[in-house]
């Protein structure tokens, strides 16, 4: 089963994002939203573990460019109706609260 992996705190001060990729499997996505778009930071330990795990990334588009973060290549920038889109794809939805 497939699952989609909603992050919204900071990778920077708390353990959410290091405890999803954790727990992330090869077909789950991670949708990063409010201060989880940070971890799109260039040259950062969150984002290089994003590209090294090599699990599909979406952002949402509002939060990173609230955050002037530029989007990488291999992550995708995602509206709210596509957001709600993902949500049905995916088989199960969990929020890292």
């Amino acid at each position: 089963m497939a699952t989609l992996h909603v992050v919204s705190h900071s990778p920077f001060t708390d353990s959410h994002f290091n405890s999803c990729l954790r727990v992330c499997g090869a077909h789950d996505a991670i949708l990063l939203c409010g201060d989880g778009a940070y971890a799109l930071q260039t040259a950062s330990a969150p984002c290089q573990a994003l590209q090294a795990q090599g699990l599909k990334v979406f952002v949402l588009t509002e939060d990173s460019q609230a955050r002037n973060l530029p989007v990488p290549t291999w992550a995708e920038s995602v509206d709210y109706p596509a957001f709600v889109q993902l949500s049905i794809d995916y088989d199960k939805v969990n929020t890292w609260l």
